[in-house]
């Protein structure tokens, strides 16, 4: 219900906001940018796409989903069958059982979440999603109305939202392209923001949860990993920018590989038909991919209204207004807008990201706060159109509160840091 409010307040604000500019203000064109509007017209002073492009951009990347979507899920598939999802869950099942208490003892979801979580971490977005759709999937078989989102896939879903990613790689990359002078900089400030965000979901909803964090086990998870973290923050803060880019591709994709290598030789012991097991998977990968369509696409063209009826240029500038006013320092505001799209569309955020960096330099202080806010959270609306459509999901409870004050957590979390790191003067 709060999505549904949320959803038709996106688009019945930004039709009134473009109806006071083409009425009062004389902006006759936006209703046609609105609908029918491509972002590489020139005549398109929104630069965004309209509803219609848009629903094809949706049905576009659906369609690009299906290939990977068949690959990661056909893999699993073998994974099941030969036994290392059980595996897995038995390893990581002492700590997901304290935080997630409503899911039974080697439950095969268990499994299935930690793998969504390690390709998040390792920045493998093509491998996070058909992880973690196959994850809600798992947990909507325990779920007793699968109509309404349960416990355990509102504190999945918040978790996987607040992008725990241990090197921002493409952020990094941007920079570089952008004559950076030291593009790895925001390395340090984004890992502390994505996990600042991380606790911060997982507090909110356990507080929501009545779940009681102060466990042996749940300290000793959370304590060491980011023992962990810190370790690895120490050795890379060491490396230039080539050689943080070359670690960071040999560990995530050696990992896949490793973990595709892993599967098969677990298959061929366990002696089951492989590509049979596979072929099996992949089905189910394609079918997923078409049916978030409806999601999805409902889920972005409110995005669009907003973005090119203007609203969003109302909110920045409104911001920038109060914070004069009280006499605060006002260089944060023009690194605002990625926040402030990041929980709406990720390639949007990204784009706001380089504009940013284009306007202001890439080593400015909003070009800096832009990068570090890219990488402290997912995209929130995102996440729940696709995650909740795949299991046909109507009442997603407090899920969207939750996420949104944990990204919230993560923007103030950023800027602070950006001010710490790289505010003087």
């Amino acid at each position: 219900m709060a999505l549904s409010r949320i959803w038709s307040a996106f688009i019945i604000v930004a039709i009134l906001v473009a109806c006071i500019k083409c009425f009062f203000l004389g902006q006759s064109d936006i209703f046609s940018w609105m609908v029918i509007g491509k972002a590489d017209d020139p005549t398109n002073l929104t630069k965004v796409d309209g509803v219609i492009q848009t629903c094809l951009n949706a049905v576009n990347i659906c369609i690009g989903l299906i290939g990977v979507m068949a690959l990661f899920m056909g893999f699993m598939s073998i994974a099941e069958k030969a036994g290392g999802i059980n595996l897995l869950s038995r390893i990581i099942g002492p700590f997901f059982e304290k935080i997630f208490p409503e899911i039974p003892k080697g439950h095969p979801s268990i499994g299935h979440m930690v793998l969504n979580y390690s390709a998040n971490l390792l920045g493998l977005d093509n491998a996070a999603t058909p992880f973690g759709i196959k994850s809600m999937e798992s947990l909507q078989e325990l779920n007793p109305n699968k109509e309404i989102a349960s416990n355990a896939q509102i504190m999945f879903l918040c978790l996987h939202a607040s992008g725990l990613t241990l090197i921002p790689v493409s952020i990094i990359a941007v920079r570089a392209s952008l004559n950076s002078a030291n593009p790895t900089e925001i390395f340090i400030p984004c890992m502390i923001a994505t996990f600042a965000a991380t606790m911060a979901a997982l507090i909110i909803v356990s507080i929501k949860q009545k779940i009681n964090l102060f466990q042996p086990v749940v300290l000793g998870w959370v304590l060491g990993l980011s023992a962990i973290v810190a370790l690895m923050v120490l050795y890379l803060v060491n490396l230039d920018t080539k050689g943080l880019q070359t670690f960071s591709s040999m560990l995530s994709n050696g990992l896949m590989l490793l973990i595709f290598f892993a599967i098969i030789l677990g298959g061929l012991y366990k002696k089951i038909n492989i590509f049979d097991a596979f072929v099996e998977g992949a089905k189910g990968g394609f079918e997923t991919a078409i049916r978030i369509i409806p999601y999805l696409v409902g889920m972005l063209i409110a995005i669009s209204l907003l973005r090119t009826s203007g609203t969003f240029d109302i909110i920045i500038n409104g911001f920038k207004y109060v914070f004069a006013a009280i006499g605060t320092d006002t260089r944060f505001i023009d690194g605002i807008p990625t926040a402030l799209i990041k929980p709406l569309s990720g390639s949007g955020a990204r784009g706001m990201m380089i504009d940013t960096m284009t306007t202001h330099g890439a080593d400015s202080f909003a070009g800096r706060l832009a990068a570090i806010l890219q990488g402290s959270s997912d995209t929130t609306f995102y996440v729940i159109a696709v995650y909740f459509g795949a299991v046909n999901v109507k009442n997603t409870r407090y899920t969207v509160g939750c996420m949104l004050l944990a990204d919230l957590v993560g923007i103030i979390t950023s800027i602070s840091l950006a001010y710490l790191f790289f505010g003087k003067g």
